[in-house]
């Protein structure tokens, strides 16, 4: 493979911290490279240093000959007047660039609904850094160098930019994005920027998982190795489904051995009956709600029916502009519907993160934005955790903490805001796009605290990883007021999207096709339903078996049978979707 860009002992360093050390590195021609590491640890200078951006204190970066480079900044720069139509097509007419396939796909799944001629200076923050996208990857550079593509994007045209990558792929890309989904989906290669190093692993973000996890286990004792938040995430890849770890090329019996004894990430039924303790039966009931927001008025909401329960792990996607907000705003009590009720449980305490992040007091230090709440906080089964303990785990130590709320980034105010709503023990979250601006070690630490939190979480997300990862089942905002339950899961989603946008085949080759895409999505929900159905049946055993302990107690033995009844519809009803499908599919 040729070698396209190298770095050679490349040092950078921003006075006393110096980021990138004596690196030596190379991207090939079929390279497709992942960036991950904690913010600040320089994975936008590395991107700054391939492209030739930035020049390095020492060492030196060559580039082959005639290579053009497409970079995609964090932070757009577009001159002064540009029009959107300048800067992606070069001010060329609808019928001259429109004519060209990848162009159009471009523009439509990017920029659908944004005026073309309109000057760049007029249009939000979102949608600049979709015309800075569209911008790279219609210009059909040598190597696409990408710095998180993702933010502003519905997980919809996430899955479209992923196939985009892969189906028309350029002589090499490197991509830093916290979004794990699309490096799985579009890398070979994983690189970790930490303490100055770049180290390299084959695969995708499931193999850099596995082979990060069996780093750390040769290096260190049994006991310390336990304790170590990337085995918790193991063990939920390896029990998701297969293709997450389709793709490492090396042998992951070690890793299979680590984590041979490792519980599920959480136990439902646990926290489900630790929610019903704090929260009782009640926490939200929507009756025939219609939701309206915006002038015109828009309908989100309309004649819905919706009972969230204690201990109910939802996740809501949509895309942009359908309301998601709206409809955490809407059981937060700050929108009123239209007509309809809204109910909500009288022993409700709401921790709520909005995108904005606007409850934190700019003027406070870190230390006393988090002493003015308790010091101890309580997770699922009693274990408390106290406010120091979170602000090393999520990354404030040292300077860090008597840094002011104004002087932190985007990603630390995110994190102190999540912090500080532990600490605060809602037993009801609702979560506004809470991977913004977080590196995938943030994440993790987040879902770990998330696995052991009791409560009723609703989470809005395009971070299809994270949405797997702490919701059990997922709703969608279709648009047309409806609010519809997913077995299938974001999947499912995606590919009614797609079913509903492809148009009626004329002939019968495109016909067959269809048929064909139909058959993989039906298995896919099969296997789906199947891995839920699964889980049902052990929730169902343990429920059994508790039922025997409590033989002699009736008012708990009462309750355990409740919620077998419900497990019990629960099971039936996916069985009946199941049936359906397989029917679909002979």
């Amino acid at each position: 493979m040729a070698n396209l860009i190298n770095t050679e002992r490349a040092t950078v360093a921003y006075g006393t911290r110096t980021l990138l050390d004596g690196v030596s590195l190379g991207v090939e021609e079929g390279d497709a490279i992942g960036v991950v590491g904690r913010n600040g640890d320089g994975k936008s200078t590395l991107l700054k240093v391939l492209t030739g951006t930035l020049v390095p204190d020492s060492g030196r970066v060559t580039h082959t000959s005639d290579l053009s480079v497409g970079y995609l900044r964090q932070a757009d720069d577009f001159e002064a007047g540009a029009t959107v139509r300048s800067v992606i097509v070069g001010g060329r007419p609808d019928h001259v660039w429109a004519a060209d396939a990848q162009t159009r796909s471009v523009v439509e799944h990017l920029l659908a609904g944004v005026d073309l001629d309109a000057p760049v200076s007029t249009l939000s923050g979102g949608e600049r850094r979709r015309v800075a996208l569209a911008e790279v990857l219609i210009a059909a550079h040598d190597v696409v160098i990408l710095d998180e593509p993702t933010n502003h994007l519905d997980v919809e045209v996430i899955g479209w930019l992923a196939g985009q990558l892969t189906a028309r792929p350029a002589r090499a890309l490197v991509v830093v994005s916290h979004d794990r989904w699309f490096l799985d989906a579009v890398c070979t290669k994983t690189w970790e920027v930490h303490d100055g190093t770049v180290d390299s692993y084959d695969g995708g973000y499931a193999a850099y998982v596995l082979a990060r996890a069996e780093r750390m286990r040769m290096a260190a004792g049994t006991e310390a190795r336990r304790k170590n938040l990337m085995r918790k995430e193991l063990a939920w890849l390896r029990r998701g489904p297969p293709a997450r770890t389709s793709k490492p090329k090396f042998r992951i019996q070690a890793a299979n051995d680590l984590i041979a004894d490792e519980p599920p990430p959480r136990d439902s039924l646990v926290l489900q009956r630790f929610a019903s303790a704090r929260l009782g039966k009640d926490v939200f009931d929507l009756h025939r709600v219609r939701l309206e927001v915006g002038e015109p008025p828009r309908v989100v909401l309309d004649g819905i029916d919706w009972s969230i329960g204690p201990g109910a792990r939802i996740g809501l996607v949509g895309v942009n502009g359908t309301g998601k907000t709206s409809v955490l705003r809407l059981l937060l009590g700050e929108l009123e519907p239209v007509s309809g009720t809204v109910k909500r449980g009288v022993t409700l305490r709401i921790g709520y993160l909005s995108q904005a992040v606007r409850e934190l007091d700019e003027s406070q230090r870190v230390i006393d934005a988090v002493e003015d709440r308790r010091r101890i906080t309580e997770l699922a089964g009693g274990r408390e955790i106290s406010a120091e303990t979170l602000l090393k785990d999520f990354g404030f130590v040292g300077d860090k903490l008597v840094t002011r709320v104004s002087e932190l980034s985007g990603g630390e105010r995110r994190r102190l805001q999540f912090l500080r709503l532990l600490l605060d023990e809602p037993n009801v979250l609702l979560l506004d796009e809470p991977t913004n601006d977080l590196d995938i070690d943030t994440l993790t630490v987040i879902e770990d605290y998330l696995d052991g939190w009791p409560g009723t979480l609703l989470v809005v997300s395009h971070d299809r990883y994270f949405l797997e990862r702490v919701s059990d089942v997922t709703y969608a905002l279709t648009g047309g007021g409806r609010c519809d339950l997913l077995p299938g899961g974001v999947e499912q989603y995606l590919a009614d999207r797609a079913a509903a946008a492809r148009p009626d085949p004329a002939r019968s080759e495109p016909r067959a096709e269809s048929a064909a895409a139909r058959d993989r999505r039906t298995g896919k929900e099969l296997s789906r339903i199947e891995s839920q159905l699964g889980k049902l049946d052990d929730r169902i055993a343990a429920l059994h078996e508790s039922m025997a302990h409590a033989a002699a107690d009736h008012v708990r033995a009462g309750e355990l049978n409740a919620e077998l009844t419900e497990l019990l519809d629960k099971k039936d009803s996916l069985e009946e979707t199941w049936l359906a499908l397989a029917e679909d599919a002979e």
